[in-house]
């Protein structure tokens, strides 16, 4: 590009766009890369304080602003999400579904420390709306060498950056254990957070019943509500080292693989999350998920109702963030409970 007096830039062609700020009023562009320059335009760009505006001449080294923001949408870009138009330099990502923003950190900070570049994104591992935004990208600079690109799309690998994973509505099952629940002396409050919460995501809870303490009788109701087709299984109670908490025993004899008995995580450190072997979730739920407004429980959902596999490594990485500060008033997910990275 080639810097030029404005009043000796008539006819020329703009290689990026003229921004104009209205306090209270606009932030938009005037004039788009491409634009000719008109003898009318001279006094609008001097009243916008360009004196001076580069002028585009094509270099088969260097990609405009633009070109650039392109490379990096194709990066970031998966099934799910479309982007926008080009605007100032910047191309943004929205959803096409709700569902579950996951990011490849790593790649991320990778592409990010080349500098000259930016994409900022949400928080991975938390849901998102449809038409919600996913992320921005662009180049600091007008134009950037090819190279520098190259080395982007070096370090990005043959897998988009980011995924979207559409929450799917699924059946589940309730397990309420505890002897004062079953022999009546208190009421079940527990449930109905459960259902609360998980029809959120639509899903329809088919399968429910009290049990004692008796982990054979809870580990029989686990099976039983799978064979009836429920895609998850939530047992509350029972989740705490006491003698008499035998939920965990009870999922174990179920033949699950347990991938965590504990999470690093408050409140909920007592969770348990578990897989059949068909691989449908069986989780322990602490008793805090009854009682308190945001737990464990909250960052583990969504990865369950997208098919989404929650992990050891995962889980351990929640302890960066993952103590809730208890707000008289809950902004959650606008917080930083779990957004540890």
């Amino acid at each position: 590009m080639k810097l030029m007096r404005t009043e000796d830039a008539v006819g020329q062609v703009l290689c990026h766009d003229i921004t104009q700020i209205i306090k209270g009023v606009t932030k938009d562009a005037v004039f788009r890369k491409g634009h000719i320059i008109q003898p009318e335009d001279v006094p609008v760009l001097l009243s916008v304080g360009k004196e001076s505006v580069y002028i585009w001449e094509n270099d088969d080294s260097m990609y405009h602003e633009n070109e650039a923001a392109e490379i990096l949408r194709d990066i970031c870009i998966s099934e799910n999400m479309r982007a926008t138009d080009p605007k100032e330099g910047k191309i943004e990502l929205i959803a096409d579904t709700d569902g579950l923003l996951l990011i490849d950190l790593e790649r991320l900070r990778a592409i990010n420390a080349l500098g000259d570049m930016m994409i900022a994104t949400r928080p991975s591992g938390f849901m998102v709306k449809k038409g919600a935004k996913l992320c921005g990208t662009r180049v600091i600079p007008l134009v950037i060498a090819r190279e520098r690109m190259a080395k982007a799309r070096e370090l990005a690998g043959d897998k988009p950056l980011m995924r979207l994973m559409p929450v799917k509505a699924r059946p589940y099952g309730v397990v309420t254990t505890g002897n004062e629940v079953f022999r009546g002396r208190i009421q079940d409050t527990f449930t109905p957070v459960i259902q609360q919460k998980l029809a959120e995501f639509g899903c329809e809870m088919t399968a429910h019943v009290i049990l004692d303490d008796d982990h054979e009788k809870i580990t029989a109701a686990i099976q039983d509500m799978l064979a009836q087709g429920c895609q998850m299984v939530f047992c509350s109670g029972g989740m705490s080292v006491d003698p008499d908490d035998k939920t965990p025993l009870a999922i174990k004899n179920t033949g699950a693989r347990i991938v965590s008995y504990g999470a690093p995580v408050l409140p909920g450190a007592m969770f348990l999350v578990s897989y059949s072997e068909d691989g449908r979730p069986i989780c322990g739920l602490p008793g805090c998920v009854m009682y308190a407004r945001r737990t464990i429980f909250d960052l583990v959902l969504p990865y369950l109702v997208t098919d989404t596999p929650v992990t050891k490594e995962w889980l351990a990485g929640l302890g960066n963030g993952g103590l809730c500060l208890n707000c008289p008033v809950c902004h959650f997910p606008n917080c930083g409970f779990g957004k540890g990275v």
